[in-house]
């Protein structure tokens, strides 16, 4: 609804932000040469010292860069958008929001945060892909801990699930025999799930 909301720009913004989950300063700093068209992925510069990573992206977001590009001549080194910086983005899309959450005079539209398109993409992935190590990947951060703070949004196959780490056979031993199952091993961490 969003997406829908917004005009053609900010619309594509907001949807790259959502299929690739770039933080609002990656897709301010993108520049055409990051996007490779053919594979439909993009290669952002990364924010917060985090790791490189290729994203992927549909082949509707891909059409519409590719005529964005086209229309504007933007050259390889070029910005993708440019005049927008991350504080000027963060502004388009609450003014669009709030503006729709009067519309539709649904005060809970406000709520919506810009960054809440990226904490949609990695629970979208964790639950689609269900390895926190891709995802991990695929978000750019550098510890595994910091994908793992979005696995208790999940709710795979309709169950609700409680998800934990364990470091040794004790603190493992001890999850199995409180009912978890084991999942996988990432980092030394032994991931855990069990349903609620």
């Amino acid at each position: 609804m969003l997406i829908a909301s917004a005009g053609k720009l900010l619309g594509m913004k907001l949807q790259m932000s959502m299929e690739t989950g770039l933080r609002p300063i990656e897709l301010a700093r993108l520049k055409v040469k990051d996007l490779d068209l053919d594979h439909k992925t993009v290669n952002p510069t990364t924010a917060k010292k985090g790791n490189a990573r290729t994203v992927p992206m549909s082949e509707t977001l891909t059409a519409k860069l590719r005529e964005h590009i086209a229309n504007h001549k933007l050259a390889s080194a070029d910005l993708l958008f440019k005049g927008t910086d991350s504080d000027h983005y963060g502004k388009q899309y609450r003014d669009m929001r709030n503006k729709l959450a009067d519309r539709l005079r649904d005060q809970s539209i406000r709520t919506i945060r810009l960054y809440d398109l990226r904490h949609y993409f990695c629970t979208k992935k964790l639950n689609d892909i269900q390895n926190p190590y891709t995802v991990m990947v695929l978000m750019g951060h550098t510890r595994l801990e910091t994908t793992q703070r979005y696995m208790h949004l999940l709710n795979l196959n309709d169950d609700e699930w409680t998800c934990t780490g364990a470091t040794t056979a004790k603190e493992a031993t001890k999850l199995i025999e409180a009912g978890f199952q084991y999942v996988t091993t990432i980092e030394g961490i032994q991931l855990f799930k069990k349903r609620k």
